[in-house]
C-alpha cells in the first residue's frame, strides 16, 4: 500500500514527490513515457526561478535527480484507470495494479498541433506553443499567432509588446475570443488580423522563415515572412483514466488553488487542473500544495 501515488512525472508530479518524501511518506511516481513532461523538448527555459537559462531536458533531469535522491520511486507504467476502494485506491496499469492511500494526478496536457509538415522539425526553432515562455526570444521580430480563442488573442497582445509586428491567423472570420480582447487587438497598431486563413505549410531550413497560408473560402495562397509562429489552437488534457473518479470541467480536473478534487483522497497538480496560468512555476507550486494536502489527508486517517 503506497502512501501517495503520483500519476505523471512532469514538473508538477516530481515536485509533489520531493515534498511528499520530505514529509516522510512512501511515494511512487507513475509515468507511461519518460520523466519531464512537455518541457523536455524545450531547447531553452529562461523563466524558471534560479536559472537564467537552462534547457528543458537539463531542468527536468535536475528535478528528477533531486526526487530520486530522496528515494521517491519511479514506476514506468501507463496508468489507464484509477478506482476508489474501501482502503484507498487501486491504479490499473499496463503491467499491473497498484494500491495507494491517496492519489495525486499530475498527467498534464498536450498542445494541439497544426499537423503539417516540418512542424516537429521547427519546434523550438521558430515554432512555439507558449508565448509567455518564448516571446522574449522574438523581441523586435515579426511573429504570427495561429488560433481564434482567448489564448490566441491574449498571446498576440502579449507579443505585440515585444515584437515589431504580430499577425493573428484564424480559419474563420468570426472569433471565439471575447469581444473585449478582440477590440484591444484591433486597436493595437502592430497587430494585423488575417482571416479566413489556415496555415498550409512551413518554410525554412534549420529555423522558420515563412508560413504559407491558404484562404479557407477561395483556396488562394499567400506567403507570410515571419521569424516565429505561436500555435494557440487549444490543449488536450490527459484525463481519460480519471473520468469516473473526479469531477471535470472542459476536460480538465476541477479543483481550486488548494488542488483538492471532488473525490476525497485525490488531488490534482499542474496543467491538468482547471486554472488560468499554465507555466513551469505554477506546476511546481501545484505539486507542493497537492503533496502537502495529501500528507495532511493521510495524517487525518
Amino acid at each position: 500500500m503506497i502512501d501517495i501515488a503520483i500519476v505523471g512525472a512532469g514538473t508538477a508530479g516530481m515536485t509533489a514527490a520531493i515534498y511528499a518524501r520530505r514529509a516522510g511518506m512512501d511515494v511512487s511516481v507513475f509515468e507511461g513515457n519518460t520523466y519531464g513532461g512537455q518541457i523536455v523538448a524545450t531547447p531553452e527555459v529562461e523563466n524558471y526561478p534560479g536559472y537564467e537559462k537552462i534547457s528543458g531536458f537539463d531542468l527536468a533531469d535536475s528535478i528528477f535527480r533531486q526526487a530520486s535522491s530522496l528515494d521517491a520511486k519511479f514506476v514506468f507504467d501507463q496508468i489507464n484507470k484509477v478506482e476508489k476502494t474501501e482502503s484507498g485506491f487501486v491504479l490499473k496499469g499496463d503491467f499491473g495494479d497498484y494500491e495507494a492511500r491517496t492519489v495525486i494526478i499530475a498527467t498534464g496536457a498536450t498542445n494541439r498541433h497544426l499537423g503539417i509538415d516540418k512542424e516537429a522539425e521547427l519546434t523550438g526553432r521558430g515554432i512555439s506553443y507558449c508565448a509567455t515562455c518564448d516571446g522574449a526570444f522574438f523581441k523586435d521580430k515579426v511573429t504570427a499567432v495561429a488560433g481564434g480563442g482567448n489564448t490566441a488573442v491574449e498571446d498576440a497582445l502579449y507579443l505585440a509588446g515585444l515584437c515589431s509586428k504580430v499577425y493573428i491567423i484564424h480559419r474563420r472570420d468570426g472569433f471565439r475570443a471575447e469581444e473585449t480582447l478582440m477590440a484591444k487587438a484591433r486597436e493595437t497598431e502592430n497587430i494585423e488580423i488575417l482571416t479566413p486563413f489556415v496555415t498550409e505549410s512551413l518554410e525554412g531550413e534549420g529555423k522558420l522563415s515563412s508560413v504559407v497560408l491558404k484562404n479557407a473560402v477561395d483556396g488562394t495562397t499567400r506567403t507570410l515572412e515571419v521569424d516565429g509562429l505561436f500555435v494557440a489552437i487549444g490543449q488536450v488534457p490527459a484525463t481519460k483514466a480519471f473520468e469516473d473518479l473526479v469531477e471535470m470541467e472542459g476536460g480538465y480536473i476541477k479543483a481550486g488553488e488548494d488542488c483538492v478534487t471532488s473525490c476525497p483522497g485525490v488531488f490534482v497538480a499542474g496543467d491538468v487542473r482547471t486554472k488560468h496560468v499554465r507555466q513551469l512555476a505554477t506546476a511546481a507550486s501545484d505539486g507542493a500544495i497537492a503533496a502537502l494536502a495529501a500528507v495532511s489527508c493521510i495524517k487525518m486517517q
